[in-house]
């Protein structure tokens, strides 16, 4: 079996990306497999568990009635995965046409029904924590909800060296790789939808450079890894900023802006490029725990059809666009 028809069998939230971004398929292909998503494999399975209310699980970033003092919330025993802001980010990361969410009438059920874990607050108005802020700004342009006092909201918590942290309300004054990608995802998102301002804009050059200035992993006081996870590849990705993460972001920024890659991204590359197998394969890192609907990949240490595919992909646009400079 060859790489490509091995990514080829898989679940049509994967395979519409490899036929589009690896194999070149007309969009008349691509695009009959993504709108199969809605009508089975993982996106089917996903849609079939939401509520009456709008919510998954009952709850807007936790499972509903989430014992905060318990078993579950001990940190080896990890975030619960099933709650609303995870589910919707997993379907819109996919690629499933928001129109079979806006049907459902989704964004106005939780902007009725949900509310956030965090005093209460509503829904679509976010809260104090940057990477949830941002994944609700990038939620809320696909359903069509208002989130434009969200993205307000990142423009005045922009901390002085140009990115954020999701411990500000702690007193922290220094930007965190974490924090930083995910919010510079969600400007990105509102950009893509809105066109945004030069606001937003401004604000995403000095995230990205944030990143870029610290070659997306290192620390800019010594030049060191941030961390052990910067190579650490798992899908889902989740929160986490490793550099293959990193570096998708990028790419997917690059086509939006028409740019192409900043060497300074060099090292990180090189980092993707030694997980890569000979046989052309990414291996699954060893998953976060906590409770998920159902696994959509595969253990730690096997062959990972999706971090193959966001591998193969970054490291085509990166050579791609290196062989035409």
């Amino acid at each position: 079996m060859t790489l490509t028809t091995w990514l080829l069998d898989s679940d049509p939230a994967l395979r519409w990306q490899v036929e589009r971004d690896l194999v070149g398929e007309p969009n008349e292909v691509w695009q009959a497999t993504r709108a199969r998503i809605a009508a089975e494999g993982f996106g089917e399975r996903l849609l079939a568990l939401q509520d009456p209310d709008g919510q998954w699980a009952g709850g807007a970033f936790f499972p509903a009635n989430f014992d905060f003092e318990g078993p579950e919330a001990e940190e080896d025993a990890g975030q619960p995965w099933t709650a609303t802001t995870w589910t919707l980010n997993s379907l819109r990361e996919w690629g499933l046409d928001s129109a079979v969410l806006r049907e459902r009438r989704t964004a106005e059920l939780l902007a009725a029904n949900s509310r956030w874990e965090y005093e209460g607050l509503p829904y679509w108005g976010g809260e104090v924590d940057c990477c949830i802020n941002a994944w609700t700004v990038a939620n809320g342009v696909w359903l069509g909800a208002d989130v434009t006092g969200i993205v307000d909201w990142f423009l005045e918590h922009r901390l002085p060296d140009g990115g954020w942290n999701c411990e500000w309300v702690e007193g922290s004054t220094r930007s965190s790789l974490h924090s930083t990608l995910n919010s510079l995802k969600g400007l990105l998102a509102y950009e893509v939808a809105t066109g945004g301002t030069d606001a937003t804009r401004a604000a995403r050059r000095s995230g990205e450079e944030y990143l870029l200035q610290r070659g997306l992993f290192r620390r800019l006081s010594t030049g060191e890894p941030v961390g052990p996870w910067v190579d650490r590849f798992v899908y889902p990705f989740r929160w986490s900023c490793n550099v293959l993460n990193s570096a998708e972001y990028f790419r997917r920024a690059a086509l939006v802006d028409g740019t192409t890659p900043d060497p300074r991204m060099a090292d990180a590359i090189s980092l993707i490029r030694a997980a890569r197998q000979p046989d052309g394969i990414w291996l699954q890192g060893q998953r976060d725990p906590g409770r998920v609907w159902f696994d959509v990949d595969v253990p730690a240490g096997q062959p990972s059809k999706w971090l193959t595919l966001y591998g193969s992909r970054v490291l085509a646009w990166w050579d791609g666009s290196s062989q035409k400079n």
